[in-house]
């Protein structure tokens, strides 16, 4: 068990919510703030590139996961494993104690940066993988569907068919809310996103920082 979980100096907040809600604009807006983010998906891209991993998945998959300069196709290898579970624990058996690692290293660097006054955990599965647990206090960032959809039509070239079918595989939107401590809304622009945020932080900072009772 790491240290930190149980004796920490500042706020570690999770940010939770749908695809296409926009959870790393409100993450930078954190950081704009004074907070170090950890974002678990460049996390993964970063384990999916090391030595381990792409001798793992060259033994596993072949030629037909990586690209023509020798890294790791995420597009490829989202293609194999995508709507087959056993294909997608074997992945995540492999990445996902590597960004463990990754994240505590990141946990003792920003603890120790007297500049952070927060650390922020942008994690796509933060509630599905009980990361929400480790954390003081959950937002979720909350945008309506046809928004969303909108957002990942434009993005990524999504169909209201493909979000509904990846949002399956993730925890519904009212039991993600349910866990969360606070709401912001994020469908508006993005200095509505803005106060939203300072108001949470603020919240947060002067807990943090009460004395005990």
């Amino acid at each position: 068990m790491s240290a930190w979980k149980h004796n920490r100096s500042k706020p570690v907040i999770g940010l939770t919510g749908g695809i296409g809600a926009g959870k790393s604009t409100i993450a930078r807006l954190f950081s704009s703030q004074g907070c170090a983010v950890i974002d678990s998906d460049a996390l993964s891209h970063e384990a999916l590139q090391t030595p381990e991993v792409k001798a793992a998945l060259e033994q596993w998959l072949g030629p037909s996961a990586f690209n023509s300069d020798g890294s790791v196709s995420r597009k490829a290898v989202g293609g194999i494993v995508f709507g087959h579970p056993e294909r997608i624990k074997k992945m995540n058996d492999l990445i996902h104690p590597r960004v463990a690692t990754m994240r505590e290293d990141a946990m003792q660097r920003h603890l120790a940066d007297p500049a952070v006054v927060a650390i922020i955990w942008d994690s796509p599965l933060l509630v599905e993988v009980g990361l929400d647990r480790d954390c003081d206090a959950v937002v979720f960032v909350n945008v309506p569907l046809d928004v969303r959809l909108e957002r990942v039509r434009q993005k990524r070239g999504w169909t209201a068919e493909e979000l509904t079918r990846r949002e399956k595989l993730q925890f519904p939107l009212d039991k993600k809310a349910q866990v969360a401590d606070y709401c912001v809304d994020n469908s508006k622009d993005e200095a509505s996103s803005l106060r939203q945020v300072q108001r949470v932080l603020s919240q947060l900072l002067s807990k943090s920082h009460s004395p005990p009772g």
